[in-house]
């Protein structure tokens, strides 16, 4: 991932309300389309200037040929706070972010994420590196909000039961068990990037407790019953794979 600035340059007269609010049109909608990560975006101002710094997954992440109908409506929205569009500098590779994916082929997808991750949830399963939202087609609307937003309702529960202060039982209940609402979202988006993308993506089911190591390695598929077992895990974290209901998982991490 990259790191990069972001200056907007005032062409008249305008006020720092107007401008806060047209700049982070931008942002969001860059956000929202998978072209800049995380959520927080320092921006500084002064002599007519703006700077923003962000991150991005690869260094051309901010070319306009990935804009969403969002993002181009929001740049053609900073004139109205008399604000030219932004000029780019990169500034170097962002040290301790994960590596998207570099264009070797992806024959299938894993849409996965955890509350210490910003980078894009859908992963490639030859490599299980990051794969920018913009180079699939978006899900709805134009762009890959659902997609964010199932990613940080993802890392919130995630968040919760690593806390294990309040609300553990049932965050734990949402990122791990088919059935509840989260889980359905992630797996109707992950049949959704299927057809769109013509490729079998797979959703991760997080796994915790359990009574031994030899009743979860006899686990079965939770949606149809299957055996799914691998007989080596797969990128040293999922030990379960379902090629029918396109789902993997871990053992429990009380045996790992």
């Amino acid at each position: 991932m990259y790191q990069q600035q972001l200056t907007f340059e005032c062409f008249d007269n305008t006020t720092i309300s107007a401008a806060q609010q047209a700049i982070m049109a931008v942002l969001d909608a860059l956000r929202y389309n998978g072209q800049i990560l995380g959520r927080e975006f320092p921006c500084s101002f002064a002599e007519g200037t703006f700077i923003s710094h962000v991150i991005t997954p690869e260094n051309e992440s901010l070319h306009s040929q990935f804009h969403s109908p969002q993002v181009r409506h929001a740049m053609e929205q900073l004139a109205e706070a008399n604000i030219l569009r932004p000029k780019i500098k990169e500034l170097g590779r962002e040290l301790f972010s994960d590596t998207s994916e570099n264009g070797e082929p992806v024959n299938a997808y894993i849409l996965y994420t955890s509350f210490i991750h910003s980078c894009s949830p859908l992963r490639s399963m030859e490599r299980f590196l990051p794969v920018p939202l913009y180079h699939i087609p978006p899900v709805a609307n134009g762009d890959q909000n659902q997609i964010i937003k199932w990613q940080e309702d993802w890392g919130a529960c995630d968040q919760l039961q690593m806390n294990g202060s309040i609300l553990e039982a049932p965050a734990v209940k949402e990122i791990a068990e088919p059935g509840t609402r989260l889980f359905q979202r992630g797996w109707d988006l992950a049949r959704r990037i299927n057809y769109l993308t013509q490729k079998p993506t797979y959703l991760y089911l997080y796994r915790v407790g359990g009574i031994s190591l030899e009743s979860e390695q006899q686990r079965l598929c939770p949606v149809c019953g299957g055996p799914w077992h691998l007989d080596e895990p797969l990128h040293d974290l999922f030990d379960f794979r379902c090629d029918n209901c396109l789902l993997v998982s871990n053992l429990s991490w009380d045996f790992k």
